[in-house]
């Protein structure tokens, strides 16, 4: 069940774009205006998540605002046409700084609205370097764009081009180029308004202006990547993705960043299977435009040296088939039920299996991991979910640092927020209680448990990557990362957002849902016909409500919110960041 759209009515007011009139609300930027009836203003300074400063010029249109008579204040009407007259302000206005008001015209493709373009054009591009066969912004640059649309083809400046300084490290992970440099301040705006870390400006004055950081600054901190991205020329490149690939040659995937329970929205560039670089996806519910540093080199755990490529029983190599059949008799055995083989001293037959699920698995992946459990009959007691935590920046990297912990809650995987120490598993273990373990993705060690006590148990490791639970396994199934498969998760907000597959998993490993889907079939005694996606949440939608009538093909590009019900009053370790504010009301059981 999803939460219904909000009913706000907005103050709309009618303005005039090229002779088209359109009702807006109130206050709307004219560049975003003229988007709405497929017009679109040219501009470089100007960003919607950004204040306006109106440097560049590009945007320049016509403006005028109907006539009245100064002593009636009634509408002058033109004799020519019949209609109101509308009195054009002499000198054209920058789009970017004006708002929508009550019967505002504009033009946009006027011959004065061309004559600026093109002299906004040549002026920036009198010490513009003819770059662009080796500019890493080639594909993707306005300057480039307009220059065609607006430029001359030829340049009637003969005097020497001023010289700046290239290959400039910012910091870290930016590098800039000087003299391409257009001085629409936008990464200065960022970095002060949204990134709160002041340490971009310029410095000289006219045609030596350079952008340069503040004396005894860096531009380090972890989002100073969203500066190339807004970057309109090719003045700010990353150092990771400079001089790799063209932007042309590469297929773009929607994906979500799986660092925190922010979910940002994100793009996977990749080409013939090799993921190149991960750059934000616009949600204005989410992120809006932005993301950390720290996602962006989430696609190197694809191709890491610890990569999980081989499936192991008992330390050596086997099959797929093998393997399954291996681990589902071993969880069988350790399950309650006739099968068991733990008695206690009054006969009774016990659980001594523990499953370890996951906050970094899919919607799908832990329905399937809780109906696993609920095939295996497996108590409350036995199912386990570690916490990863940490400290919130109070912008998109969040204090949950799992991208999934409310779908575990909603599917029924979980019935409490998760514990970042599994103390009541290491005690099973020391008791004798438990000798079987299940664990999907998760290091045991990281979670308070020690190698003594994960040699004392028969452990079946489902995962991405080599770590000291997956060393301690007697079966080892590899898994595949988020880029990988298709799949969602549910954010902070508890908005669904669904992810594609951006490349093909890796050699040797295999896609959670058909080993979950597997180990289940097995645990139930029929065959596998519910490894798709679309079958699994076909069940998924028939056994949680709040998931009634939700297909993964319907799940729009933006996400869907969903209704959590008394699960919105839990203890969130989360706090306030862009787009959430906290509404815990209760603790957490």
């Amino acid at each position: 069940m999803t939460a219904p759209a909000a009913s706000v009515q907005p103050d709309l007011v009618t303005v005039n774009i090229d002779g088209h009139e359109l009702a807006v609300p109130r206050g709307t930027n004219m560049i975003e205006a003229a988007r709405l009836v497929g017009v679109d203003i040219p501009h470089y300074c100007y960003h919607p998540k950004l204040a306006v400063v109106g440097n560049c010029r590009m945007c320049l249109v016509e403006m005028g605002l109907p006539a009245v008579d100064p002593a009636t204040k009634q509408p002058l009407v033109d004799p020519a046409t019949g209609r109101q007259k509308i009195n054009w302000m002499p000198r054209p206005q920058i789009g970017c700084g004006t708002n929508a008001t009550p019967g505002l015209h504009i033009r946009t493709n006027s011959p004065l609205v061309k004559d600026c373009r093109e002299g906004v054009t040549e002026f920036l591009l009198i010490n513009h370097p003819l770059d662009c066969p080796i500019c890493d912004q080639a594909g993707e640059c306005h300057l480039q764009e307009q220059a065609t649309a607006y430029g001359r083809g030829y340049s009637r400046f003969v005097e020497q081009k001023n010289v700046k300084p290239k290959r400039t490290q910012l910091g870290p992970r930016v590098m800039l180029d000087d003299e391409r440099c257009i001085l629409c301040s936008r990464c200065i705006r960022f970095s002060r308004d949204i990134a709160k870390q002041d340490v971009l400006g310029f410095i000289d004055r006219g045609s030596y202006s350079t952008l340069t950081c503040h004396p005894g600054h860096q531009l380090e901190h972890n989002y100073s990547l969203n500066t190339v991205d807004i970057c309109p020329v090719g003045a700010l490149t990353s150092t990771d993705f400079r001089f790799k690939m063209r932007v042309w040659f590469l297929k773009q995937t929607n994906s979500i960043d799986t660092e925190s329970s922010a979910g940002v929205n994100t793009t996977v560039w990749s080409r013939e299977g090799q993921i190149y670089r991960i750059t934000p996806r616009r949600n204005d519910d989410v992120n809006d435009t932005w993301m950390p540093d720290s996602g962006r080199v989430l696609y190197k755990q694809v191709r890491a040296e610890n990569r999980l490529t081989a499936i192991k029983v008992n330390g050596q190599p086997a099959s797929l088939d093998a393997a399954i059949a291996a681990a589902a008799e071993l969880l069988k055995t350790a399950a309650p039920g006739p099968q068991s083989q733990i008695v206690n001293r009054k006969s009774e037959i016990v659980n001594s299996l523990a499953l370890v699920a996951s906050t970094r698995s899919t919607v799908e992946e832990q329905y399937l991991a809780k109906k696993l459990a609920d095939a295996l009959a497996l108590p409350a007691a036995a199912r386990h979910l570690p916490a990863h935590l940490a400290e919130g920046d109070g912008l998109l990297l969040t204090a949950d640092r799992s991208p999934n912990t409310r779908g575990a809650l909603l599917t029924g995987l979980a019935d409490k927020l998760p514990s970042p120490a599994l103390a009541t598993l290491a005690a099973d273990i020391d008791s004798g209680r438990i000798d079987t373990l299940l664990v999907i993705n998760e290091d045991l060690t990281a979670a308070g448990l020690t190698a003594a006590q994960l040699a004392r148990v028969r452990l079946i490791y489902i995962g991405t990557h080599a770590n000291p639970t997956s060393d301690a396994a007697q079966i080892v199934l590899p898994a595949r990362t988020v880029f990988e498969k298709n799949g969602s998760f549910i954010n902070q907000q508890f908005r669904l957002q669904r992810f594609e597959q951006a490349i093909p998993g890796l050699a040797g490993t295999t896609d959670d849902l058909v080993l979950l889907a597997r180990l289940l079939a097995a645990a139930e005694n029929r065959p596998d016909t519910e490894s798709g996606i679309n079958a699994i949440w076909r069940r998924l939608a028939a056994d949680a409500p709040v998931f009634a009538g939700i297909e993964y093909a319907t799940i729009s590009a933006g996400g869907l919110p969903l209704v959590p019900g008394t699960l919105a009053r839990l203890a969130f370790p989360e706090g306030e960041s862009l787009h959430y504010k906290t509404t815990a009301t209760t603790a957490a059981p």
